[in-house]
């Protein structure tokens, strides 16, 4: 069955959805607005939702994009997510929070309890910041290097689930006759000690009903895919098309299988942008129609910020400057460059192209054109699934769940109801066993 992740964005997805007269100007901070997403979304049965996140508003070199844009304005994840858990009861809660600038138990524990709350429905998708200003809002100056972030984001990885393995599953036995609360021979410290961090545990909350959180990532880096590969059980790519994208999941199956993982234990989920219509004028009449609402100015500056160049001065409809990827954005900068190159497209075309979707995948259509292209990006092995980015909120993923939901139900691709209640039993991802427990029960079989 294909997963589907419904990738909320205030008013959506597109740049510049908040210019459309059908969305509201409070989306990105209206818990309704967020609460009829999340229903929709349960509607559709979609495997989760899911939250991404900045740690900044604006620097003052970014104000002529900040100013054209809503992304300015958010709810913090967890906050939300943990609202939306009281109003669903199927669908997954998956919010992004940054190893930059905090500490591991403030996250693990975050988590685990959102975890607990929605009955085993939480992920946690794990980013190293990357964004300018975000380091100035935490008493620091800039950035410690990509590869200082990664180590800091692994060692930070191993520390997240090592306290989430502080309980055993059967640790809390309760019992009120002989007044013992749990079993001291099964709860563990953690106690790591390591270049990053130090921490001794135990966290203060037991294991849900899927183990622990989800982890999600979005690395598409070198360093970004060995962290996936080692850690992550559902990613989301960024590719254009189906050959790279093939290329990315074997990638990381055949990094994960260095770490003893099996390739079904990783779901890889690119994201795409979806236009749909009973016709295929009609679906192209909504994308032209967004598309010309980008402001050239926005979409000069956020093209731009993602290839590294100040592209104002060049012509508009010539072809992108040579650049040479950058490690700091390496792997979405990549993809960028290398459409506008295979493609031959304009800087105006390629802004039009990544700054409505942020580099993300367009497919505009019919119901069975839709489910055609993702039909053969799962059957040809490029994915496992989507994470749907509906161009605009409600009305682009009502879209979405009225007409292409039934037409992949009708193929036999997708759920007519949810498997489980967890997450994990949802995406088919496998229980996680306690790590104490698994030891003992080693040794007790040799």
């Amino acid at each position: 069955m294909m997963k589907l992740g419904l990738f909320i964005q205030g008013g959506g997805h597109h740049v510049a959805a908040w210019r459309h007269p059908s969305v509201p100007f409070d989306a990105s901070q209206s818990f309704a607005h967020h609460a009829e997403i999340a229903r929709l979304g349960e509607q559709g049965l979609f495997d989760m939702i899911f939250f991404a996140d900045a740690l900044v508003s604006f620097g003052p070199d970014d104000m002529e994009v900040w100013k054209r844009g809503c992304a300015v304005s958010r709810i913090e994840p967890v906050t939300m997510l943990s609202a939306l858990s009281a109003i669903t009861t199927h669908i997954g809660l998956v919010g992004t929070f940054s190893t930059s600038f905090v500490e591991p138990y403030y996250v693990a524990r975050q988590f685990a309890s959102l975890d607990k709350i929605s009955g085993g429905r939480a992920g946690w998708n794990l980013v190293t910041s990357a964004a300018p200003s975000e380091p100035h809002n935490f008493s620091r100056k800039g950035h410690a290097p990509p590869a200082e972030r990664y180590a800091r984001a692994g060692e930070f990885a191993d520390v997240v689930l090592g306290l989430w393995n502080t309980w055993e599953d059967d640790a809390f036995i309760e019992d009120r006759e002989a007044g013992l609360y749990f079993d001291e021979t099964k709860m563990h410290y953690l106690r790591h000690e390591g270049a990053n961090f130090q921490v001794r545990g135990p966290i203060n909350i037991r294991r849900s009903a899927q183990g622990h959180p989800v982890i999600v990532q979005a690395g598409q880096s070198d360093a970004g895919r060995e962290l996936a590969a080692r850690t992550a059980e559902v990613i989301f790519g960024v590719q254009q098309q189906i050959e790279p994208a093939r290329a990315f999941r074997a990638d990381v199956h055949a990094r994960a299988a260095k770490y003893g993982r099996e390739p079904s234990s990783i779901k890889i989920m690119p994201g795409v942008m979806p236009f749909v219509a009973a016709t295929a004028d009609e679906a192209r009449a909504k994308f032209d129609e967004m598309q010309n609402l980008i402001h050239p100015e926005l979409g000069i500056r956020t093209l731009g910020e993602l290839i590294g160049v100040d592209l104002h001065g060049y012509d508009l409809d010539g072809p992108l400057p040579d650049v040479v990827a950058s490690a700091a954005q390496e792997g979405r900068q990549r993809v960028v460059l290398d459409m506008a190159r295979n493609e031959n497209l304009s800087i105006r075309q390629v802004y039009q192209r990544v700054a409505g979707a942020r580099a993300h995948r367009i497919v505009h259509g019919t119901p069975k054109t839709i489910a055609d292209d993702f039909e053969e990006w799962v059957s040809t092995g490029a994915a496992d699934g989507f994470n749907v980015m509906p161009p605009m909120f409600p009305r682009g993923l009502k879209d979405f769940v009225d007409m292409v939901v039934p037409e992949l139900q009708r193929r036999g691709l997708y759920r007519r109801a949810y498997e489980g209640k967890t997450l994990r039993e949802n995406l088919g991802l496998p229980f996680p066993v306690n790590r104490y427990a698994a030891r003992r029960d080693s040794k007790a079989a040799e």
